[in-house]
């Protein structure tokens, strides 16, 4: 589906749609891939996002980042940490500071880069009043989002997701390229049809809320 003329987002397995691109098509791949850590079953909070679905009892095959770094110049992969021996060393981390204090809650997120930069921070509180409401049980906040695309892609790039999740990216890069010009494209999947529904709603009503100014 093709949401505006620089978003285009389909529901369907990542592998299908990566094997329709030449190698490098896109500047820049910004994912988020399953952990393999179930979160679903973690803790009651994630009980009302599908806790029967299952899709976070596995990580990705290797065939997919194998893919992932053919159809992409670079990468940048949350949850990074658990697929360093897939993706190998790397001296750009992205690490996001959730700022949660002394609580058994998790202090941040890493993910894994393939830039030859130093590392970056993200500092956002986990429950501060910069999440949409949530719709996905990993959902990342937007800013999250148009910060690293602030730090790591250029005007005019191609980019892709190959686990769209709650479309927090897709919000990012609409607002890039309407309050900073960036021009930029981007290129998505989602395989759960429920989560892709969500997405796109949520996608189709902040276009249709900035489009009123």
């Amino acid at each position: 589906m093709k949401l505006t003329d620089k978003i285009e987002i389909t529901n369907e397995d990542n592998m299908l749609l990566m094997a329709r691109y030449p190698d490098n098509y896109f500047d820049l791949a910004i994912v988020d891939p399953e952990y393999g850590i179930n979160i679903e079953n973690s803790g009651t909070m994630f009980k009302k996002f599908g806790k029967t679905k299952g899709w976070d009892i596995k990580p990705p095959e290797k065939e997919y980042f194998i893919e992932l770094k053919r159809v992409s110049k670079n990468q940048i992969v949350w949850g990074g940490n658990y697929f360093f021996d897939l993706l190998g060393a790397t001296k750009c981390v992205v690490w996001w500071d959730k700022m949660n204090g002394d609580n058994m809650m998790a202090d941040g997120e890493l993910a894994w880069t393939s830039f030859d930069k130093h590392s970056k921070r993200f500092e956002m509180h986990h429950f501060s009043n910069g999440y949409d409401k949530k719709i996905h049980p990993t959902q990342k906040p937007t800013k999250l989002y148009k910060w690293t695309i602030s730090k790591f892609a250029e005007n005019g790039f191609k980019i892709l997701d190959t686990h769209l999740g709650s479309g927090s990216i897709a919000i990012a890069v609409e607002e890039m390229n309407r309050f900073e010009k960036m021009n930029l494209t981007l290129t998505a999947c989602e395989l759960d049809t429920e989560y892709y529904n969500k997405a796109i709603e949520r996608i189709n009503n902040h276009v249709a809320q900035q489009s009123l100014f």
